[in-house]
């Protein structure tokens, strides 16, 4: 495949005044299910097509901190596009709670486990998956775990690393990644320890989605690259990414549980990495083998675009493109998003094609 232009040609404010014109679910009264899952209960949203048939079965993934619906702009329209759709809550957060402090059940392989047998319950024997922020991390992993279940996938923000042999410590990791030292915040107990009411949830929350001071100081909650100013707190408005109503809906959820148990997917790495030297033990052929879409965001403070740049090296069939968005990409840009994805799934994933390319400075799929 040819390369393409990196940048798209419309601005952050064009993408978000399209926003106002999207579809999305009512995150109030999106249908709720749970199912006893690797010994967990798990909490899931569940949309079936119009007609009650369905061309193929998507598992959508979210992040930190966010919850299943994340994906409130992009269910409309993988369900337009005969897509039977399933968002879980992920261990730690909203209504999927395993024991606070169990780190196993919070692993790549947990849920890796939890989703084919979820899958399987629902008479799936091919899957379609999604991911944002850490919901990429876990889609590439079941896709290792699991290479007969998952047929595509398609990812936001965060690129493919594969497993290694070689153990790196979350102090390595942001030594050589800088944009990530918040990380160290949140794999310790100081954001728990600070945000521990629903009043500082919803702060808290408003300032990692984009809220500004409401004096007009710079102050802000979070930097990626130094962490928290939780003295900023008192300070921050509305985000301009999401609603009050949904606001609202997030605090209830983080309510539940309080910040802790989603803040563990922080502290994994050594059982992750533990874990995953039991992956096709002597053959170590990470390559993933579906057909990848990769969406990277512009003014991403914490995951480059960057990142992303060799990504071909370990992906059999890779698109890849960008939008001028910050990591919240899937409601900040969700119609770019959307666009991107709906070509994708039309022209390869019910199409003839392996891949739609990859920007100009980027490694495409060596075929």
């Amino acid at each position: 495949m040819s390369s393409l232009p990196r940048k798209t040609r419309k601005s952050v404010k064009e993408i978000m005044a399209e926003n106002t014109k999207l579809e999305k679910i009512d995150v109030w009264k999106a249908p709720h299910h749970y199912a006893k899952l690797n010994g967990i209960d798990y909490h899931y949203l569940y949309f079936e097509p119009e007609g009650g048939k369905w061309r193929g079965t998507t598992f959508l993934f979210h992040g930190w901190p966010d919850l299943s619906v994340a994906w409130r702009y992009q269910i409309p329209v993988l369900l337009k596009l005969g897509l039977r759709v399933i968002c879980p809550d992920l261990p730690g957060f909203g209504r999927t709670a395993p024991h606070p402090t169990h780190l196993p059940s919070y692993s790549f392989k947990s849920v890796a486990t939890a989703t084919a047998q979820l899958a399987a319950q629902l008479g799936a024997d091919k899957i379609i998956l999604g991911g944002h922020d850490w919901g990429c991390a876990v889609v590439y992993r079941v896709a290792l775990w699991y290479p007969e279940l998952v047929s595509h996938l398609f990812t936001v923000c965060v690129p493919y690393y594969p497993p290694t042999s070689v153990w790196t410590t979350l102090e390595e990791r942001v030594k050589k990644m800088p944009s990530t030292k918040y990380m160290l915040d949140n794999a310790s107990d100081v954001v728990e320890k600070a945000i521990d009411s629903p009043e500082k949830i919803k702060q808290f929350l408003s300032g990692i989605y984009g809220g500004k001071n409401e004096d007009g100081s710079k102050d802000r909650v979070w930097v990626a690259t130094k962490g928290y100013d939780f003295s900023a707190l008192n300070k921050v408005g509305p985000s301009p990414w999401i609603g009050e109503v949904e606001v609202e809906y997030y605090v209830q959820e983080y309510a539940r549980q309080g910040m802790g148990p989603s803040l563990n997917w922080y502290r994994t790495w050594h059982v992750n990495y533990t874990d995953e030297l039991a992956l096709e033990p002597g053959k170590r052929n990470y390559t993933l083998q579906p057909p990848v879409l990769m969406i990277t965001a512009t003014h991403d403070d914490a995951v480059l675009p960057a990142f992303a740049k060799r990504m071909g090296e370990n992906v059999k069939h890779l698109t890849l493109r960008e939008v001028p968005t910050s990591h919240w990409a899937l409601w900040q840009g969700a119609g770019e998003v959307n666009g991107i994805i709906k070509e994708w799934i039309e022209k390869v994933v019910f199409g003839k094609v392996k891949n739609l390319g990859v920007p100009e400075g980027y490694i495409a799929s060596k075929l």
